[in-house]
């Protein structure tokens, strides 16, 4: 009997879904029932329960940058099953999927999908399963979220009115992944992107952005500060490469407490130390690294030229020489993540409908950083933040803790916001559109 009464309900989900048109009223006192039904579709079970299955497996089996294989391979396994035709690969792992009429307008949805490498510390039945790396940044749960605006679009491919791009991006995490795929030459003519980030910051139901700059740019440095070793008890025959790489930190957070204009928010942190291995032996040489931060990028180029010379100068003050890496190819510099301002207006008006517009916060700038930045230097992009606390459950930690947890409740949210503002935007471009069910050109 529960089998026939899944299917029975399998039946109702399917024709609700393909009985509705959702996308094709454009009137403003429409939009927020338009919107309000996506996030009852993205919350009925058939739709919820199988994002959870989904974000559980890519928890369960996380991968680095560019290592993401059995992640993609489940991502175009989906979308096979979906229907959803998509180039592969794209940037060594990536997956770039269609849905709509194949023809312009082409509007973007992007989800990264690499893991860090963490031990994680979180009990439970779908802890990690690879030793030494993790889900904690909730890169599985952006997967989910975007494999559910999938399922839901798919099922109303004939009223969109252009094409949705889905963007599942390997290597955010400091590997440049946005960068590679924008190389591979398979995101043109694209209207618009939009991004998200679930957070414990903010509650269930509410996101969070701002117009203009919302994270910093991003990079990363490693020097090697090169003395004479010797015994500890003489150092007067020795020239000492700690005490000069000590010399180096602290001259380095000079640089941004007596250099830099108080109103340009700037970050200089250490955060690698390694030198000597007794305590009686001064050693040879002193590797310290680190990374800084900025919201221009002539802030950034700025701060990016006085690190070295004060790495440089420093060391020789104290007879040393040092060599200076800023690991442009291992760990790209990722410019600043500023969000257009048309569409930032946009962006207010349909979260609002969808969620109230009270949900719907102004945030402050961050000095984290995002390479969803790499996409808006090239297309107009828009990126938000998607709350997940609860309070009547547990602390939910930071992410990249490794005992950061996802709010698997939120995935609707997410589903539905991405679906909204695809759908809307494409609309709002493409009012008049004729749009023909079932036909792909791939024009990108």
């Amino acid at each position: 009997m529960g089998f026939f009464f899944k299917w029975v309900n399998l039946f109702v989900f399917f024709h609700f879904l393909a009985a509705t048109p959702i996308f094709s009223d454009s009137s403003s006192s429409s939009n927020a029932f338009v919107t309000t039904k996506f996030l009852d579709l993205a919350k009925d079970p058939l739709v919820f329960d199988w994002m959870i299955g989904i974000r559980r497996k890519i928890h369960e089996n996380p991968e680095l940058g560019y290592e993401e294989f059995e992640t993609s391979k489940l991502i175009r396994t989906e979308l096979d099953k979906l229907g959803i035709s998509y180039k592969y690969p794209v940037a060594v792992t990536g997956v770039v999927g269609f849905i709509g009429t194949g023809l312009p307008p082409f509007v973007a949805l992007r989800a990264d999908m690499d893991a860090l490498p963490l031990q994680e510390m979180v009990e439970w039945e779908h802890k990690s399963k690879v030793p030494g790396k993790m889900h904690a940044c909730g890169h599985d749960a952006h997967v989910a979220m975007l494999l559910g605006a999938a399922k839901i679009l798919k099922r109303h491919e004939n009223e969109i009115r252009g094409t949705v791009v889905l963007v599942f991006q390997p290597a955010e995490e400091g590997g440049g992944g946005a960068k590679k795929i924008l190389d591979a030459g398979v995101l043109e003519n694209i209207s618009a992107i939009f991004g998200l980030h679930i957070v414990p910051t903010y509650p269930i139901g509410e996101v969070a952005s701002r117009s203009g700059p919302i994270f910093a740019g991003s990079g990363f440095f490693e020097a090697t500060i090169n003395g004479r070793g010797g015994h500890a008890a003489i150092p007067q025959h020795s020239i000492d490469p700690i005490l000069a790489a000590s010399n180096v930190i602290v001259s380095l957070q000079h640089i941004v407490s007596r250099e830099v204009d108080p109103l340009d928010s700037q970050v200089v942190t250490v955060g690698k130390f390694q030198g000597g291995g007794a305590f009686n032996v001064i050693p040879d040489s002193v590797t310290i690294g680190g990374t800084f931060r900025a919201f221009s990028k002539e802030s950034f180029m700025q701060l990016r030229q006085r690190i070295e010379q004060v790495i440089t100068g420093q060391a020789a003050v104290q007879r040393c020489n040092a060599t200076v890496n800023f690991l442009d190819d291992e760990k790209p510099f990722s410019p600043p993540t500023v969000n257009n301002g048309d569409l930032h207006g946009y962006f207010e008006s349909v979260a609002g409908s969808l969620l109230g517009v009270n949900n719907v916060k102004e945030m402050q700038p961050l000095m984290g950083s995002e390479d969803f930045a790499f996409y808006q230097e090239v297309f107009p992009g828009y990126f938000f933040l998607l709350g997940m606390d609860n309070a009547s459950n547990e602390h939910l930690e930071s992410p990249h803790s490794p005992y950061f947890k996802i709010n698997e409740d939120a995935l609707p949210y997410g589903a539905a916001l991405h679906v909204s503002l695809a759908s809307s935007y494409l609309l709002k471009l493409n009012p008049d559109i004729s749009v023909v069910g079932g036909k792909h050109h791939d024009e990108l």
